[in-house]
C-alpha cells in the first residue's frame, strides 16, 4: 500500500480537468466571446489531456482519470460550438 504522501498525481490531468471545464462553462457567452475564450481554453485543455494520458499511461493508468472528463468537457465543448454555442445572441 502507498500512503498519501508516497501517492503520485498528475498535474497535467487536473489542469486538463480544470480549463476543459471552464471552457465549457464560458462557452455559451455569446457574440464570439464564448467561441474564443471558451473553444481557447478548450484547445489548451486538449493539448493538456493528451501530455496528461500518456504520463498516466507511463505510470500503468494512474492519474487518468481526469483525463476521461476533460475529454467529455472537451467532446462537450466543441459539439457546442458546432451547432453555434458562443456566437449567436
Amino acid at each position: 500500500m502507498s500512503s498519501s504522501s508516497e501517492r503520485r498525481s498528475n498535474p497535467a490531468a487536473w489542469a486538463a480537468f480544470w480549463l476543459a471545464l471552464a471552457g465549457l462553462l464560458l462557452m455559451p457567452i455569446p457574440l464570439f466571446i464564448g467561441l474564443i475564450v471558451g473553444g481557447g481554453l478548450s484547445i489548451i485543455a486538449a493539448i493538456l489531456a493528451v501530455i496528461a494520458l500518456f504520463k498516466g499511461l507511463a505510470r500503468n493508468g494512474t492519474g487518468i482519470a481526469p483525463v476521461v472528463f476533460a475529454a467529455i468537457f472537451i467532446a462537450l465543448t466543441w459539439g457546442g460550438i458546432s451547432v453555434g454555442g458562443g456566437t449567436v445572441w
